[in-house]
This record gives C-alpha cells, sequence and structure tokens, in this order.
C-alpha cells in the first residue's frame, strides 16, 4: 500500500516538472513592428448642436421677439371673449389647448385663462432631429364640421388646422330643406375658417357656372404650405414670417419669381375683394344682411351674458328663416370674409363659390316687390 502510493507521488511529481518544462519552451518573444494604421471612421455630430438651433440663448431671444408681435401672443382675438368656455377653450386659450391636445377634450370652464405662449404648441420631442419641433398635434385632422373625412394640410402645417377650420357644417348638410334659421349674429362658419379654404372643403357648393376644383387640389397646399408662407425665414425689414405668423411677402416673392410689392398676385385679391362686396350687397338687398348703425348686443345663450357682436358700420346677419341657398350664399360669404386673404390661400375654390352665390341670389327676387 505504501509503494503504491509512494509510486503515485512521483507520477504526480513528474507530470509537474513536465508542464513547467514545456511552460518554458513556449514563453513569448519580442514584440513585432506596429501595423499601417486602419481607416478613420466618420465624425461623429454633436449632441448639442440639434438643441441649440432653437434653444440657444440668441436664437431663442429671437422667436420670442418675433412672437411678441403677433396676435397670438396678444391674445386681443380670443382669450378674454371665448378662452374660459370651456366649448372655445380648446382654441382661445393656452389651457384650453393643451388639455385638448393631451386629452382630446377641455374638461371644463378655464378659472383663469391666458393667451397662446411656447408651450401652447410645442410639448415634448420625440426624435430630437432636425425636424422635430415638439409640435402637440401634426396629424391630419377629422374637422369638426364633418368627423368622417379628414383634411391633410401636410406635416407641421396641420397643428394650424386644429384650430383655424369651421365650428360648423354648411346649412343644407346641417339642417336639409327648403329653408334655414339664422337664430343668431354669430352665425356662420366661424372667424378662422382658412383650412377650409386651403383644403377646399366645407363651404356651400352652389350649383352655378363656375365649376369647383378637386378637393386639395390648390397649389398652395401641393406647392407651399402654411408654415412656408406664415413661417418663412423671418424678414427684419418688414416683420413677417418666423414666429410673427404674418405672411412672408418675400418667401412669396421667391416662390413666385416676382418682386411684387403686395400680396395681389395677377389681381386675385382685387377680384376677389370685388366679389365679396357684390355679394355682401345682394344679402343686404335680401334682408339677410343689415348695416349696423349702431352697437348690436344679443344674449349668449352658453353665459347667459349680453355680448357685444358688432361694432357701427359692421355687416351682421339678420335673425331670421330664409330659402336655403340665401343662407348657403351667406355662409360662404361670412367665412370667406373671415378667412381675410381675399382668396389667396385658394384662389380657384374662393372665385368659385363666390360666383356661383351670387348668381344664385341674382335670381332671387326683393322680399316684398
Amino acid at each position: 500500500m505504501k509503494k503504491t502510493r509512494l509510486f503515485f507521488q512521483f507520477v504526480g511529481i513528474g507530470v509537474f516538472a513536465i508542464s513547467l518544462l514545456i511552460a518554458g519552451c513556449t514563453k513569448e518573444g519580442p514584440m513585432g513592428p506596429a501595423g499601417a494604421d486602419g481607416t478613420d471612421g466618420i465624425d461623429g455630430t454633436d449632441g448639442n448642436s440639434t438643441c441649440l438651433d432653437c434653444h440657444a440663448t440668441e436664437v431663442k431671444s429671437n422667436i420670442e421677439a418675433q412672437f411678441a408681435m403677433s396676435v397670438h401672443s396678444s391674445g386681443i382675438n380670443a382669450v378674454d371673449y371665448a378662452g374660459g368656455r370651456a366649448s372655445c377653450a380648446q382654441c382661445h386659450s393656452h389651457q384650453g389647448f393643451v388639455q385638448y391636445a393631451n386629452t382630446g377634450a377641455v374638461a371644463g370652464d378655464i378659472t383663469n385663462p391666458t393667451a397662446w405662449e411656447c408651450a401652447t404648441c410645442h410639448g415634448l420631442h420625440e426624435s430630437f432631429g432636425g425636424s422635430d419641433f415638439a409640435l402637440r398635434l401634426k396629424d391630419p385632422v377629422h374637422p369638426i364640421f364633418d368627423p368622417a373625412i379628414t383634411m391633410d394640410l401636410g406635416g407641421n402645417s396641420n397643428l394650424c388646422a386644429n384650430c383655424h377650420q369651421s365650428r360648423r357644417a354648411e346649412p343644407i348638410i346641417d339642417k336639409p330643406g327648403d329653408t334655414y334659421k339664422i337664430t343668431s349674429t354669430h352665425y356662420g362658419p366661424h372667424h378662422g375658417a382658412q383650412a377650409n379654404v386651403v383644403a377646399g372643403v366645407g363651404f356651400a357648393e352652389i350649383e352655378g357656372s363656375v365649376a369647383y376644383p378637386a378637393p386639395g387640389s390648390a397649389t398652395h397646399l401641393a406647392q407651399a404650405s402654411c408654415t412656408g408662407c406664415h413661417m418663412a425665414e423671418f424678414d427684419n425689414e418688414n416683420d413677417q414670417g418666423g414666429h410673427t405668423y404674418n405672411p412672408s411677402l418675400l418667401a412669396c416673392n421667391t416662390c413666385h419669381g416676382v418682386t411684387e410689392t403686395d400680396f395681389n398676385y395677377g389681381g386675385v385679391r382685387s377680384i376677389v375683394e370685388g366679389q365679396l362686396e357684390t355679394l355682401r350687397d345682394e344679402l343686404v338687398r335680401l334682408g339677410v344682411v343689415e348695416f349696423a348703425q349702431e352697437s348690436v348686443y344679443e344674449l349668449n345663450e352658453e353665459t347667459g351674458l349680453i355680448e357685444l357682436v358688432a361694432l357701427p358700420g359692421e355687416y351682421v346677419p339678420v335673425v331670421g328663416t330664409y330659402p336655403m341657398v340665401q343662407a348657403r350664399a351667406f355662409f360662404n360669404w361670412a367665412g370667406l370674409e373671415e378667412d381675410r386673404s381675399l382668396g389667396v390661400h385658394n384662389p380657384k375654390y374662393v372665385k368659385a363659390l363666390l360666383q356661383n352665390s351670387i348668381e344664385a341670389l341674382e335670381a332671387e327676387p326683393t322680399p316684398g316687390s
């Protein structure tokens, strides 16, 4: 037994000795010469550069200065009048729009509504890429007047369409029949249905001598955009573009390849202005519209308050029941007056609406004749 144990001890020592010998024989030699350098990789980008495009102190200050020139910033057209009402707040106050963008609705009246600010339109970034402006809404819009259809003004311009659209369908769709009752001096599409005009939808397409262009066929939809014209690079000389939202004549001239001094390209604005006046006069003749000799006040049924709805010298609808064609023509006149582009947004559509409305009213007899 002792001899066996001794044998295995000798074997173990032998194996250990051989291992040392082998290790000593495979020792690493001196390092050879260095190889040639590999090809350089592509330089990375500055992780802060995209952020600084908007958030650099100077850039941010310039944007804020431009925004301070805008009606959106002052809230002069909307906040005091409608910013607190749940039914209006989604477009008439900062708080209401943020609620609507986040949840799809406004929970209730806003106690202390304020005007728009940066965070009204801008929320959280998604990709942090150069074109990610963190807009709260940019998908195509299902309009209030007909949620079954889609208005797609293209990317960032869809943000504008959430508010700049008609709040009601045109009369024959709203309440089909031979007559239509105008129940308020507030009646009409809304105070800024520009998205309808650009998209070529939502107005009263009365039959007449002028054919209507296909929806979505406007040049300013296919080749321009809300942001392209109203938020082009800021023109410091004329205070246009950028975050003023004032349309940029410089940008328009560049696109049209001309050097005009106003937006009356091809005389379109002059033609449409004349059509609007003619249509208005026809509505006055028929008693649908009247010239306010003094301030007009009306009870707002939503708030229970008496409100100013027209100043002396303004034209307002006369509450009453009218033949359907007259109510439809009024709808067009009111909406296109409030569009305020005098046809620029969609010349073919606007001129067709106005001319066909004029022809239809000229065939209507004067009341009492």
